[in-house]
């Protein structure tokens, strides 16, 4: 079963007791994993995120074979890495192995596009559950994969290796900017819905987009994914701070 094709066994679903099993056995992990890093210094959490990618890669390279030898290869979508998801292979050696700015494209997107595209995988995971069972190594790789992604990006907001600010989101969008014209060319030449920028992706959000956008479609779906990711934590954030401040007054006016 861990490695059976496609429709040897039913899929799992989502929003089942598999998938609820799984997301809690993943949330417990990148919690524990948090209780133990979250002190960790800027050294430290670089080496963290050095060997994160590395593990992701493996994971990574290991379903690419399994997708060609059962016969993927008409199928791009099943191997080639690009995917919102996906960037995270290429910003965690950015920020592992980058210096200036490189360094800081990998350190913006974890910080903000790893958290969203995580977590949004792993209530809604499509790509896995929805054609494979629980007990397989896509299914298995997908959670790891997808929660070691809000691990990292949790970890650089909570120990302050990434302090965010509005002007980063330069960095951010460009990066997905242009992965998602990457894609969409690629898209062009293969038939192919990498990054979800070219065609209707049934019964998930996407179809709600791809209904209300018409022709616009692969601009909106760019625009959205190089934008609203990164204002949701910076926003996020911002509001904590303000919490926090507003608390600090509080206590002071008590006192």
């Amino acid at each position: 079963m861990f490695f059976a094709k496609p429709g040897e066994y039913e899929p799992s679903g989502i929003l089942g007791i598999e998938h609820l099993i799984l997301l809690l056995i993943t949330t417990f992990c990148v919690c524990i994993a948090l209780h133990y890093t979250k002190n960790k210094n800027k050294a430290e959490v670089k080496e963290i995120i050095k060997n994160v990618s590395i593990g992701l890669w493996i994971l990574e390279i290991i379903k690419i074979m399994f997708n060609l030898l059962i016969g993927n290869i008409s199928n791009p979508g099943t191997y080639i890495p690009l995917y919102f998801c996906s960037l995270i292979l290429y910003a965690g050696l950015f920020s592992a192995y980058g210096k200036g700015k490189i360094k800081k494209v990998g350190d913006i997107f974890i910080a903000t596009g790893g958290i969203i595209g995580g977590v949004c995988f792993l209530l809604c995971p499509n790509t896995s559950l929805t054609i494979y069972p629980a007990f397989h190594y896509i299914s298995i790789q997908s959670f790891i994969f997808h929660g070691a992604m809000v691990y990292l990006g949790l970890l650089v907001n909570i120990a302050k290796y990434v302090e965010l600010e509005k002007r980063d989101i330069l960095y951010y969008s460009m990066f997905i900017i242009v992965m998602g014209i990457i894609a969409f060319i690629f898209n062009l030449y293969f038939d192919s819905n990498l990054m979800f920028v070219s065609k209707n992706y049934p019964n998930t959000p996407v179809e709600l987009v791809y209904n209300l956008s018409g022709k616009l479609f692969p601009i909106v779906m760019i625009l959205g994914q190089a934008t609203i990711p990164f204002y949701l934590i910076y926003e996020s954030k911002k509001a904590k701070l303000k919490r926090k401040a507003k608390n600090n007054d509080d206590i002071i006016l008590v006192n």
